[in-house]
């Protein structure tokens, strides 16, 4: 027989059946009181296969971790390079949400667990840091590119707004019980984040001003203005404004 970790997708199906095994016992028994051994056990797997795939109790909580990393390596890897990078950067974290959303009791239990049990959290916090991480290096390369002699500060903002973004709509949709909706939710905050850091395109015009008096005759107010045109010399697309 086919051992079930021999590929990829039994990899993947393992880690998960081990993270819901855990889940399950920790709301049951407790976190500290639940062995590896039990975990093991209830996903039908022995103890050294459980070490195969994370190295504490703590780490399954947080099974598809590295495959959502992955995944955003991939969409950065493969997005048009004339598109917005932080539009980019939000579509790739976006991929946290879809696990969420994917496995909704799991994600249930694992909210309740991690607001309990402090090792937890400390375990949550730094996943959404290395998320951060991750959003920073790809702005800070595509800024760069751009020539933006702000990039790795501004890289350092954006990926921590796309990251407070996330953690909001998140958190707003586990409180719902799953029941808000999540894409929607989403689709607004990340769109406050690229607007935020959306560069407008420079323009080629140049305004022109005459100042005058509301009681200077409209032939001078035609030559005042032709006088500032001619001086100025402006190219195609020039504003005039009489005042």
């Amino acid at each position: 027989m086919t051992r079930a970790g021999a590929t990829p997708a039994g990899r993947r199906r393992l880690r998960r059946a081990l993270a819901a095994a855990a889940v399950d016992l920790f709301v049951a028994k407790g976190y500290e009181a639940t062995t590896v051994d039990e975990i093991a056990a209830a996903a039908g797997v022995g103890r050294r296969t459980f070490f195969r795939y994370f190295d504490a109790k703590d780490d399954v909580l947080f099974a598809n971790h590295d495959e959502i990393v992955a995944e955003m390596e991939e969409t950065f890897a493969a997005a048009d390079p004339d598109r917005d990078p932080v539009e980019v950067a939000c579509s790739a974290v976006g991929l946290v949400l879809d696990s969420y959303a994917a496995e909704l009791d799991v994600s249930l239990k694992r909210f309740t667990l991690t607001r309990t049990v402090p090792s937890l959290r400390d375990k949550e916090v730094a996943t959404v840091d290395r998320y951060q991480r991750v959003l920073a290096r790809y702005l800070r390369a595509r800024f760069t590119e751009q020539g933006d002699e702000t990039a790795s500060l501004r890289a350092a903002v954006a990926a921590a707004a796309i990251a407070a973004a996330n953690n909001h709509v998140l958190r707003r949709w586990l409180r719902s019980g799953g029941q808000d909706d999540i894409a929607a939710s989403a689709a607004e905050a990340f769109a406050l984040v690229i607007d935020a850091f959306r560069v407008e395109e420079p323009s080629d015009e140049t305004t022109v001003v005459a100042v005058m008096t509301t009681a200077t005759p409209l032939h001078a107010v035609i030559a005042k203005v032709n006088a500032a045109l001619n001086e100025s010399q402006p190219p195609s697309g020039t504003q005039c404004h009489a005042l």
